[in-house]
């Protein structure tokens, strides 16, 4: 049985991501310091999210995660939509981890965005490679990779305050206040995980004490660890001319270069562990979903992942297509998740819980809809998953619901 401190880490390791190497970055400029709003107001977004999700985990407590609350809610064929959003969101989330990943390559080699396109595609290879001869990141090597980034960003967030400028924080909306809205969509991808440890609540000797315990304990570091990022990254780095490797630039200002050259190395270790979670869980869920075809087979399901992924690269390479663009289109399809699971906790849930689905219903609602013209990638997937349906998909369907973040529940192996 797990102890609520060990609860607490592993909310924390759900959470937590490579995402924080880049977006922090992205918000900035999207919004200026008024982007500091927006990590406040997801924040606040994250207790009843939380809530939400151990609740659902507690009546439902078998492995289909979000595609089995909204299958449970409104049927097989939501649950199969659920499972096709998440599954988009792997695959081309994945191309824009390896890229951020990418950049902090060439931050070690010095070798521009061609090196970090390279980067990136050899570790997509690598993770492939691993992944086809079976060696799959480990949980507690999963949860170390999240303490490890945990201590990496109090680190840079203690020694980079003190350099803080007051010039970086005027003006405090430069691109208007509806910007705000666009940062929470870019940032929404750091906030995906509350409901990787919806069945947490088997664990635990007493859920009924430890789980509440656990959830605010976790979310306590987050919010220590997310707002004090926010802060060094538009106080200390500003606005003006957002960096590609963000965490190492913070790292050098209040440690100097080796700071910043151990910072660029780990983060490379970090977004392998990402990926190669990423790739495992998607391989899953491309043969649930299409059990009776080719994806069944879990080394056809990773070879098109890997090649999707690949083909992903080049109009990131060539800047056809941006890696702002990437990440909103992969928020959008996981926001569509949390939208249709919160949906399926206010039917299914009572009293407090209810109302803490939704009030997450609501505020996931408002944030999808802040996607703009990306909400388009959630609403065609929806499409063709019914339109899949249709064509003779059986009703005892089972999605997976696997983590819709880089981290997968890590106590099953504990």
């Amino acid at each position: 049985m797990l102890s609520t401190r060990s609860a607490a880490a592993l909310y924390v390791g759900a959470v937590l991501g490579p995402g924080v190497l880049l977006l922090p970055a992205l918000a900035a400029e999207a919004a200026g310091p008024a982007s500091v709003l927006a990590w406040v107001g997801l924040l606040a977004i994250s207790a009843p999210l939380a809530v939400t999700f151990a609740a659902l985990g507690v009546r439902y407590p078998e492995a289909g995660g979000t595609a089995a609350y909204a299958r449970a809610a409104f049927g097989w064929r939501a649950g199969t939509v659920t499972g096709w959003w998440f599954l988009a969101g792997v695959i081309i989330g994945g191309p824009s981890v390896a890229l951020i990943g990418g950049f902090y390559v060439a931050e070690l080699l010095d070798a521009g965005r061609e090196g970090a396109v390279a980067g990136a595609a050899g570790m997509m290879a690598a993770v492939v490679a691993m992944n086809a001869v079976g060696l799959k990141a480990t949980a507690r090597l999963q949860l170390g990779l999240a303490g490890l980034l945990a201590a990496l960003l109090l680190v840079a967030i203690v020694t980079a305050l003190p350099e803080t400028q007051g010039e970086n924080w005027t003006p405090f909306a430069p691109h208007g206040w509806a910007a705000i809205g666009t940062a929470a969509s870019l940032l929404m991808l750091s906030f995906i995980g509350w409901e990787a440890v919806s069945h947490l609540a088997g664990e635990l000797r007493d859920p009924a004490r430890q789980l509440p315990r656990a959830i605010f304990a976790a979310l306590g570091v987050v919010v220590v660890l997310y707002l004090g990022l926010a802060v060094a990254t538009v106080g200390v780095l500003g606005t003006s001319a957002p960096s590609d490797v963000p965490l190492a630039d913070l790292m050098a200002a209040g440690l100097g270069a080796p700071g910043r050259t151990v910072t660029a190395a780990l983060a490379v270790l970090l977004t392998m562990g990402a990926m190669n979670a990423y790739f495992a869980a998607a391989t899953k869920l491309a043969g649930a979903l299409a059990p009776n075809s080719a994806l069944a087979r879990p080394g056809r399901a990773l070879a098109l992942i890997g090649m999707v992924g690949g083909a992903l690269l080049v109009p990131l390479g060539i800047e056809l297509l941006s890696l702002e663009g990437l990440v909103r289109a992969t928020s959008a399809s996981f926001v569509a998740v949390y939208v249709l699971a919160t949906a399926a906790g206010i039917r299914l849930l009572t009293g407090a819980a209810r109302a803490s689905a939704a009030v997450a219903f609501v505020a996931v609602t408002l944030v999808l809809g802040f996607s703009g013209p990306y909400v388009v990638v959630p609403a065609v997937l929806a499409a063709a998953a019914l339109l899949a349906t249709l064509r003779g998909a059986s009703p005892s369907l089972r999605t997976p619901g696997a983590s819709c973040r880089t981290f997968s529940p890590a106590w099953r192996a504990r």
